[in-house]
Formats: C-alpha cells, sequence, structure tokens
C-alpha cells in the first residue's frame, strides 16, 4: 500500500448528524433571523465563532452558545453504518490519520467519553478552537498534516460540506465527497471522488487516487 494521509471531518462524514443540526440552526433561525437563505445548510462547516458572527448582540450570542451546549449535551452521537469499521482498516493498514472538525473541546470530550473507539483510531485531533481560521480556509487540514508527518499532497480529505470540500482543495489534497449532506451530483466536482458512504469506499481506490 501506497504510504498516504487521510484527514477526515466529523459530522456528516462518521457521524449521521447533520439532520440534526439542520434542525437546531433552523430553530435559530426562527428566534433571531439573519434572513441569510437556506441558514443552518449556508453555515455548515464553520466553527461556532464564525457563525456567530452573524449576530451583533452579544446577548443574543450568548444564548446560541447555552442554547447550543444545551443541545449537544443531549445529541446521540451515531456513527454512520460501517464508518468506524473503515476508519479501522485504514487504521490498522498503518495509514496515519487526523480528525478535522469544526467542533469544540466540549463537544469531543462528550463524542469520546462516548465512542473511545472512535478517539484510538486518530494519531492527530484538530478541534475548532485549536484554528484561527474556519473552514474554508484551509488551516485546519494543513495543520492536520503537518501533526501527522505527512505533506499535504500526500493526503487525502473526506469531507461533505461545501466549507470544507473547498478547505480540502486549497489545502492541496486530494479530496474525497461523501454525498450524505448534499446529493452527489452537487459536490462531484468540488472533489476528486464521490462516494455515499465511507463504508462504500475501497481502500485500493485511495491508492490509486493518491497516485493519480
Amino acid at each position: 500500500m501506497k504510504r498516504f494521509g487521510a484527514l477526515f471531518d466529523l459530522d456528516g462524514v462518521i457521524l449521521d448528524s447533520e439532520s440534526r443540526y439542520t434542525e437546531f440552526w433552523n430553530g435559530i433561525e426562527r428566534i433571531y433571523p439573519t434572513g441569510i437563505e437556506n441558514y443552518a445548510v449556508a453555515i455548515k462547516g464553520t466553527t461556532l465563532p464564525v457563525i456567530l458572527n452573524n449576530y451583533a448582540s452579544e446577548d443574543v450570542r450568548k444564548d446560541i452558545t447555552n442554547r447550543l451546549n444545551e443541545y449537544q449535551a443531549t445529541m446521540p452521537f451515531v456513527p454512520f453504518a460501517g464508518a468506524i469499521d473503515f476508519l479501522r482498516r485504514l487504521h490498522d493498514a498503518g495509514i496515519p490519520m487526523a480528525l478535522v472538525t469544526s467542533s469544540d473541546a466540549l463537544k469531543l470530550k462528550r463524542l469520546f467519553a462516548t465512542l473511545p473507539q472512535l478517539r484510538e483510531q486518530f494519531d492527530t485531533v484538530i478541534d475548532g478552537d485549536m484554528v484561527k481560521h474556519s473552514k474554508p480556509d484551509p488551516e485546519g487540514y494543513l495543520r492536520a498534516a503537518r501533526s501527522i508527518g505527512m505533506e499535504p499532497e500526500r493526503c487525502i480529505v473526506f469531507e461533505d460540506s461545501l466549507q470544507g470540500l473547498a478547505a480540502g482543495r486549497a489545502s492541496g489534497a486530494k479530496v474525497v465527497a461523501l454525498a450524505t449532506t448534499y446529493p452527489a451530483d452537487r459536490v462531484r466536482d468540488l472533489a476528486d471522488m464521490t462516494a455515499p458512504s465511507l463504508s462504500a469506499i475501497e481502500i485500493q481506490s485511495l491508492n490509486n487516487l493518491i497516485e493519480s
């Protein structure tokens, strides 16, 4: 197997959670309307500080943060079928891996307490609190590549959101789009490979992709 690095987004790639976040942010938009079209979809892939920039009032920002923390405190963490098995196969094959997510450290603490087998697959984790620039900026993916000792060009990014796909492309990595949040025809032109889920991907196809 050719050596490459695998850099994974979390929500919508590993966790089947984007529909829950859509529900949450649609509710916030009803309470504190921004006027941004398809708001819950438009903000996918970005960190909370960037999202909060849409609100001028500090009280509103605090209320939204509290509501989000309460929501995430009881939100179930449900991996897509076969997702952790796919990560485990890469891990067992000696592929260095990183998790690169816009989620904050508080959420990840609960996530890894709930799913310790998920944390075990990754050599490093880059969360939203660790970067200055949110996706679509490539900072998180560039930092992750350095952390696992790989050049970005020898890495494959796995993403579902438009912001995340743009960040992966900007990093110089190969990009795999998971058609979990958007239909395949919406993300196909933004990636080097498209798949319906991680479980549908053959490792040999990743070898071929990194060498293409």
